[in-house]
């Protein structure tokens, strides 16, 4: 056996697979945004960008630094998708051909400093209340009414279509398009709006979590394979307990191995008795309460179980979804939680 350590595998060919799975219910002229904020959910910005730049039409950040990272390995579109706030990034905005978006008005005296060599993106606010204009306020950004630039929203609930805010944050934004004498290009969907309202999919969508394969829908693979090994295996009786607070109890006598990661490594501490996790290709459950450094999983049914196998927690083969719905979590969270302890591998760039 190694010295073991968690890994996490990372397969880029996953992830412009997934990319073409979801092109698939777009429109020919609509153009794809890959959205890869935050260390690209946790699969490594710069390499995600050399991956997929050739399946992309362009690029959705949060932090200038990211964007300026993506700069030096692409000339495609970006857009920096909370803006910016203050004249120093407004020129780096402008020195890179970077877009942004205006969200308030508190932004507009910079912004109009900026109209005639930047591309803006005007976000409203159609119901989400959290950024974007209020529609009220929308005259006040006739200026930036120019078809160089889009009109956007964000709905709130596209993972559940039919909630039914999201037919007035589409009413919302309908209007207030024809209000802007439809002068600018439109983006209203996310990865769960491409799946269940692809009608609406407009001039841009902006993809995040589906090209990681952190939704469910079939033909998505979970790009990651985050797995560690097994560094004891225990025979017990019935009617004992295992782990912090005795959480879990033996039903009958069972065979409970030990796993090499906790959630120092990113694993969720709050991982429920049940929990799925693979082992040699079979299904097994998680049993005791997550600990910093190591998961109790129950391998009584795997009987070529033995010391050094790995288990994986999630993977292509076993949906980081699936972990995520067990534990009342989103795969957002699980992917951008990851330790830098966990050792990375990337396959397939």
């Amino acid at each position: 056996m190694i010295e073991p350590n968690s890994e996490l595998i990372i397969d880029f060919e996953l992830i412009r697979n997934n990319i073409q799975e979801i092109k698939k219910k777009l429109p020919k002229h609509c153009n794809f945004m890959g959205v890869i904020k935050s260390d690209a959910y946790g699969h490594d910005l710069k390499i995600v960008t050399n991956a997929i730049k050739d399946v992309v039409d362009g690029f959705g950040i949060v932090r200038l630094d990211e964007a300026l990272i993506i700069r030096e390995n692409s000339s495609k579109p970006i857009l920096a998708m909370q803006g910016v706030y203050s004249s120093d990034a407004y020129e780096l905005l402008k020195q890179n051909n970077i877009w942004t978006v205006i969200h308030s008005t508190s932004q507009l005296p910079l912004a109009k400093q900026f109209n005639d060599s930047l591309t803006f993106w005007i976000k409203l606010n159609t119901g989400m209340n959290r950024l974007g204009i209020k529609l009220n306020e929308l005259d006040e950004f006739e200026s930036f009414f120019k078809d160089s630039n889009v009109l956007m929203t964000h709905l709130a609930c596209s993972d559940n279509p039919n909630d039914e805010l999201n037919k007035i944050q589409l009413d919302n934004f309908h209007n207030s398009w024809n209000q802007a004498s439809k002068k600018m290009k439109r983006s209203v969907l996310n990865s769960n709006g491409v799946i269940n309202f692809p009608e609406h999919s407009y001039d841009w969508v902006r993809v995040g979590i589906a090209m990681y394969g952190g939704i469910d829908l079939p033909n998505l693979k979970t790009a990651m394979k985050f797995r560690s090994q097994i560094i004891s295996i225990q025979s017990l009786d019935a009617g004992q307990r295992i782990g912090y607070g005795g959480r879990a109890q033996t039903k009958q006598p069972s065979k409970i191995a030990i796993v090499y990661c906790g959630y120092a490594d990113g694993f969720p501490q709050t991982a429920q008795d049940g929990t799925s996790v693979l082992v040699n290709d079979c299904l097994t459950k998680i049993i005791g309460r997550v600990s910093m450094d190591l998961i109790s999983i129950d391998v009584s049914e795997i009987t070529d179980c033995k010391i050094g196998d790995w288990c994986e927690l999630w993977s292509p083969d076993l949906s980081i979804v699936e972990n995520a719905k067990k534990n009342n979590l989103i795969s957002y969270e699980l992917m951008t939680k990851m330790s830098s302890r966990v050792k990375r591998k990337y396959i397939n760039v």
